[in-house]
């Protein structure tokens, strides 16, 4: 098993499909599990949800406090300045988890990777680097921090991708998800990217918009 402990929802049915969802800063795989019934997921649809717990870290631009963080935030300018190394590791953990839904029998073409704040930044770093060819790419409220150290496998390179992200968010700028949409396609990848009008956080128009990606691309990919 993985080293990172996390909180599961079992479909009725044996699962066939696999969505690993990240949660931000200071948070906990608790967050999104509210969402799930909220997603509109279609009946035949047996999808598995894992929301695995951060690590407890110092992180720098809260006085070094002690919370669940993916990785250190070193500076909090536009770009952030971030702990390359615990984004990394934190990739490598998401990958694990990826290949032990692999191992018990669930095609990667049926496993989407899903991040808030931080854990959507761990989350292009996962998915784009990963072997095989994944089933979707939802990012939210986040910032590609990788951008220039990830490695695209030729696996990816028709991976869906959606950005989430509020207009009004204070936290992660609006115009780091567009230079995200940018940085994608700088390697090639296309995504689309949708606004809302609220700040760091979720809405429910958001959500379904969400359960209808996850609808589209595992009805499409069985």
């Amino acid at each position: 098993m993985t080293a990172l402990s996390c909180e599961l929802i079992e479909p009725t049915s044996d699962a066939d499909a696999v969505i690993i969802w990240l949660h931000g800063l200071g948070a906990s795989g608790h967050d999104f599990v509210p969402v799930v019934p909220h997603l509109g997921l279609a009946e035949h649809l047996a999808v598995r949800f894992i929301f695995p717990h951060a690590p407890t870290i110092p992180v720098t631009i809260n006085g070094g406090m002690v919370m669940p963080a993916w990785y250190d935030i070193l500076a909090i300018d536009l770009n952030r300045t971030i702990d390359e190394a615990q984004i990394l590791a934190s990739a490598a953990s998401i990958r694990a988890i990826i290949l032990e839904q692999m191992a018990a029998g669930i095609s990667s073409k049926r496993i989407i990777l899903a991040g808030f704040s931080q854990g959507g930044a761990v989350c292009y770093q996962t998915a784009l680097s990963f072997e095989q060819p994944l089933a979707g790419l939802l990012i939210l409220s986040s910032y590609f921090a990788t951008a220039d150290l990830v490695s695209l496998h030729p696996s990816q390179h028709d991976l869906p991708i959606r950005l989430y992200h509020g207009d009004a968010d204070t936290m992660v700028q609006p115009q780091l998800a567009e230079d995200a949409l940018g940085q994608l396609q700088a390697l090639g990848l296309t995504g689309s990217l949708q606004h809302y009008s609220m700040g760091h956080e979720v809405c429910l128009a958001q959500i379904q918009d969400i359960g209808a990606a996850i609808n589209q691309w595992l009805s499409s990919s069985g």
